[in-house]
């Protein structure tokens, strides 16, 4: 790098978020999405469901790992359904077809794994 050249890659910094559970709320008749935190790697996207709300089946074009913060979800991943609660963990590799529908006032944290970003040299 060339003296007075800003090397743009993200700062090597602590990211911390204090409370999650204040940055979304479940609105009625609605599921809702936040993004909390985008760094390299991953993302961090908040997602409040009131009962009976739902994500149909789709695919994601990156692993993600999903986590009930509140309530209760149940969760289909290629043909595997689970009940999710606060304290469990489920995992979707890429491109798995998969779907959530909430059971009771949910909020649930999606968290993708992206390729880290290299900008050694840009």
């Amino acid at each position: 790098m060339m003296s007075g050249e800003r090397n743009e890659a993200e700062p090597i910094e602590l990211g911390y978020i204090e409370d999650l559970g204040d940055m979304i709320s479940v609105q009625e008749g609605s599921t809702v999405s936040r993004t909390v935190m985008q760094k390299a790697g991953g993302n961090v996207v908040l997602f409040s469901f009131d009962t009976g709300e739902e994500l149909s089946e789709h695919t994601a074009a990156m692993p993600v790992f999903v986590q009930t913060l509140k309530g209760r979800l149940k969760v289909t991943g290629n043909g595997r359904t689970v009940e999710l609660v606060p304290g469990g963990l489920a995992y979707f590799p890429t491109r798995i077809p998969h779907a959530i529908y909430a059971e009771e006032p949910s909020v649930m944290m999606l968290t993708m794994v992206t390729p880290a970003r290299d900008n050694i040299g840009d």
